[in-house]
C-alpha cells in the first residue's frame, strides 16, 4: 500500500531503499535519502540541471552540509534564526557532506529548508535531513494531496491522510542564493519576503 503510517514513512526513508512523501508548509514533498536522490530525479522525470533541496527537523542539523567563513556562517545563521521554520530556502556553498547528486549540474551549492510544518518537523527529527522536492512530475504543477500523489506516484510511500494532512497554500518557498560578492540572489520568489541584507 502506498500510504502508510508515520513510523513506516520514517523506516523506509532511513533505510534509502524508497522514495516517500508528506506534507510540509508549502507544497507537499518527496523525498528520499541524500545519496539516494537519483530515485527523485527518476520518479519526478526531473533534468539534472535543477537541484534538489536539503531538508532538515532544525537548522543546526543543516549547518555541517554547508562551507564558509566563519563570519558567513554567523550571518547565515542570523537569517535562519529569523526565518526558519518557515518557507525560505537557502542555497549555499555545499561542503563535501553534500552527495553531489543532489545537484549534478552544479555541486558546489545546496539549498537548506527548515519547514513550519509540525509533522514535517518530526519525520526530519527521525530520519535526519533528506533530499526534497515538490510532490509532481518534472513541469507539472505540484500535487497538494495524499490521493494526488498516490494516484501519479504509486511506487512512492505517501503518509497517510489520517497522520496529518492539512489544507496548504500551493505557493512554494522563496528561493535565494549566496553570491560571492556577500549578498542574496533571488531565484525564485514565493510566500516569503526575504529583507535582503548583507
Amino acid at each position: 500500500m502506498p500510504l502508510v503510517s508515520t513510523e513506516k514513512l520514517v523506516q523506509a526513508a532511513i533505510a534509502g531503499d524508497a522514495v516517500v512523501s508528506f506534507p510540509t508548509d508549502t507544497v507537499p514533498a518527496l523525498a528520499v535519502w541524500p545519496d539516494r536522490a537519483p530515485l527523485i530525479f527518476e520518479a519526478k522525470r526531473r533534468p539534472p540541471d535543477k537541484p534538489l533541496i536539503l531538508m532538515g527537523a532544525i537548522a543546526e542539523s543543516l549547518w555541517p552540509f554547508v562551507d564558509g567563513r566563519p563570519d558567513e556562517l554567523q550571518f547565515w545563521q542570523k537569517i535562519a534564526r529569523r526565518y526558519w521554520p518557515g518557507a525560505l530556502t537557502l542555497v549555499l556553498p555545499a561542503s563535501e557532506a553534500v552527495p553531489p547528486v543532489m545537484n549534478p549540474t552544479d555541486p558546489t551549492t545546496i539549498g537548506l529548508r527548515v519547514p513550519d510544518c509540525a509533522i514535517a518537523r518530526e519525520i526530519l527529527r527521525r530520519t535526519g535531513p533528506l533530499a526534497t522536492t515538490s510532490a509532481n512530475l518534472s513541469g507539472q504543477p505540484p500535487l497538494l494531496t495524499a490521493g494526488e500523489i498516490v494516484t501519479q506516484f504509486p511506487e512512492v510511500l505517501t503518509l497517510d491522510a489520517a497522520e496529518g494532512w492539512k489544507a496548504i497554500a500551493p505557493i512554494p518557498s522563496t528561493v535565494v542564493r549566496w553570491t560571492e560578492q556577500g549578498s542574496w540572489e533571488i531565484l525564485r520568489p514565493g510566500s516569503v519576503n526575504l529583507e535582503v541584507e548583507s
